[in-house]
């Protein structure tokens, strides 16, 4: 179900954007920063209520966070170095864009610190699977392209005069599912770690 399989499609998609980019000299490092960046602008955005300024740098750290890794795999620079520094940056763009959602009143802390929770704990049991020696593991129910295409899916329609659902903004249901979903799946890694360690 996770997005994140698809990855390898991606950088093919990205090919000519790629080309590009190594012609004028930029480099991962250069799109994991510019994702950083986006990241903390759209959790701004979100917290003054500019929901569609905030999904323009929600879809730019989408973006710049594909680039980076298909870049350095294309210029064959890739690096245990690169992929740690590519993952921190990944959880505080999380972090920015999550607390930027609940503490502008899309959803009440409780649910905030839910989602937080649920999302960072799935991506550290991926993590984990690297640190025992098995592999980044992506799969589970909700990876990070995800929760990214999800957000713009719930502000557009929260964008669109459709009002709230039982109280809630769509993506403030958006967190609960996070939460729900984050946690199903940091479970569903720890199991397939679990039985993968010999």
């Amino acid at each position: 179900m996770t997005l994140d399989r698809y990855r390898p499609h991606v950088g093919n998609l990205l090919r000519p954007l790629i080309r590009l980019c190594i012609r004028i000299g930029l480099t991962p490092d250069v799109f994991s920063l510019i994702a950083f960046i986006a990241a903390i602008a759209a959790g701004i955005s979100f917290y003054f209520g500019l929901i569609g300024l905030a999904l323009g740098f929600v879809l730019l750290n989408a973006v710049s966070d594909a680039l980076d890794g298909s870049l350095a795999r294309e210029m064959r620079i890739d690096s245990i170095r690169g992929d740690f520094l590519d993952h921190v940056l990944d959880r505080y763009a999380d972090i920015c864009i999550i607390t930027g959602v609940f503490a502008g009143g899309a959803a009440s802390w409780a649910f905030g610190v839910f989602a937080l929770t649920g999302v960072l704990m799935a991506s550290y049991m991926g993590t984990q699977a690297q640190a025992v020696g098995i592999g980044r593991y992506y799969g589970g129910i909700l990876g990070r392209a995800d929760r990214l295409v999800l957000i713009i899916v719930a502000g557009v329609l929260d964008l669109a005069p459709l009002g709230k659902v039982f109280g809630l903004t769509y993506l403030g249901w958006l967190l609960l599912l996070f939460g729900i979903f984050g946690h199903y799946t940091a479970i569903q890694r720890f199991f397939y770690i679990w039985r993968a360690i010999k």
